[in-house]
């Protein structure tokens, strides 16, 4: 592996969905998140974090240094405490092993008095994800002709119709925007490196390539625009991170979005002092 990152970053992830799902709410029966006043949706860091960890898995193999700390199967408590004598060992061995920890960081306070290994903050954060425009909760019903139980059989044979029905949510079409933070000072505490960064590079440009599914539709990325910092101090950074995504502006090309082609996106390339624009995408 490489050397921990010299230089801060900031990016902006575009995405879309075509009749899919792109991130059920348990609390509102699975429907697509929306903000409550405007109708935006909305998609969590947690779910873009989740693809990019699956992603890692598939290309990886779970091996170290390579492995991935949060998923399925993965009892963390004995992990956690196995890992070294104290915090600072513990820390330092969960960094180097797995990649979603050296990442994004992890709670790690879990087990039980002198058995935990702190928290370690990641130099990676994602915000949420926000639709350039409103989108519309579509639900649709869906049948199902096959049965799970006798009673559900003798069921069907009173009715008309022998199938059962179901609800599936959709948005037909909805463009969004992430926006993503690298922190070279966090990477420090980490030891996230140049080939780590590539990496979540890669993992963003291919999170919906395995990771398809009937309740997800049509979802793409779109674009991947990263800016490098330089100048005199890069890990500290020579702009504010809200000035250079302002630089990244979304205009809409017709009333009604249903494709990509119905939205222009246009990068102001007159950047502060040290900055480097990177499209990846």
């Amino acid at each position: 592996m490489s050397n921990t990152i010299k230089n801060r970053y900031d990016f902006v992830f575009l995405f879309d969905v075509k009749d899919g799902n792109p991130n059920g709410d348990p609390d509102q029966a699975n429907l697509p998140r929306a903000d409550v006043e405007n109708q935006e949706g909305i998609v969590t860091d947690v779910c873009i974090k989740r693809k990019v960890r699956n992603y890692i898995m598939l290309k990886k193999e779970l091996k170290s240094p390579f492995d991935i700390f949060i998923r399925q199967g993965n009892i963390l408590n004995p992990i956690i405490k196995d890992s070294g004598k104290d915090i600072h060992d513990r820390q330092e061995k969960l960094s180097s092993t797995y990649y979603d920890i050296r990442t994004f960081g992890a709670v790690l306070s879990t087990g039980g008095k002198g058995e935990g290994a702190g928290t370690i903050r990641g130099p990676v954060q994602f915000a949420f994800s926000r639709s350039e425009d409103r989108i519309y909760q579509a639900e649709h019903s869906i049948t199902r002709c096959a049965v799970t139980t006798e009673d559900e059989a003798k069921a069907q044979e009173t009715r008309e119709h022998a199938s059962t029905f179901g609800r599936k949510a959709t948005v037909p079409y909805a463009l969004y925007r992430m926006h993503g933070f690298v922190s070279a000072v966090d990477a420090v505490k980490t030891g996230f490196s140049e080939d780590d960064l590539n990496l979540l590079w890669e993992a963003l440009l291919n999170a919906f390539e395995h990771d398809r599914a009937a309740a997800r539709g049509e979802m793409n990325p779109r674009k991947l625009i990263v800016f490098k910092h330089g100048g005199d101090a890069p890990h500290l950074g020579c702009a504010r991170s809200g000035e250079l995504f302002e630089k990244v502006t979304i205009n809409k090309k017709s009333d009604l979005p249903r494709d990509f082609k119905d939205y222009e996106i246009i990068i102001d390339k007159n950047l502060p002092k040290g900055i480097e624009l990177i499209e990846k995408l």
